[in-house]
């Protein structure tokens, strides 16, 4: 008998020290938390991982502590997809100078990043990769609407992506 288990990624970026009950429901379905940078307060990632496995890397808000704790660029493999977090890696045809040589000579399946509190998801044809920024999950920035992603990973596969609103700034 074999069985194949899928794993559920929640992805979400710009925290900027915030987290609530509404992003900590969504915490709770996924198998890992990937975070993009701009956690702020440790407090975030700490009650993230006391409930779920977590990857993450610091953003240009993130303090000394924070920075000891993740790195600039998290680069891994989950179910046989290739992965790059990064908090400013920029957009397919438009990427950061820090890493445009180097996602060009080994372009991952999947490149994510945050900091513009845009969220967007874009396949770039010329590298054969998804492009992911899930907006901000946070209070603070110019983001009309606090939004996070999540997506399952099997098997070198990316399936059953969907975007997650959480508030509408109005009502923050």
């Amino acid at each position: 008998m074999y069985f194949r288990f899928v794993k559920k990624i929640l992805l979400l970026s710009d925290t900027h020290s915030y987290i609530d009950d509404q992003i900590l429901k969504f915490v709770k379905q996924a198998d890992e938390v990937w975070h993009a940078g701009d956690i702020g307060d440790l407090k975030v990632t700490d009650t993230i991982k006391a409930l779920k496995p977590l990857r993450g890397v610091y953003g240009n808000i993130d303090d000394a502590e924070a920075r000891s704790e993740f790195p600039l660029d998290n680069k891994f493999e989950v179910e046989n997809v290739p992965v790059w977090i990064t908090h400013i890696g920029g957009y397919p045809g438009k990427y950061n100078q820090r890493v445009r040589e180097e996602i060009k000579k080994n372009p991952p399946q999947i490149f994510i990043c945050g900091h513009s509190h845009i969220l967007k998801v874009q396949f770039d044809n010329s590298l054969n990769l998804l492009h992911i920024n899930p907006g901000a999950a946070g209070k603070h920035g110019f983001h009309k609407i606090r939004t996070m992603v999540r997506f399952e990973l099997d098997n070198g596969e990316i399936k059953n992506m969907e975007v997650i609103e959480l508030a509408k700034r109005s009502t923050l």
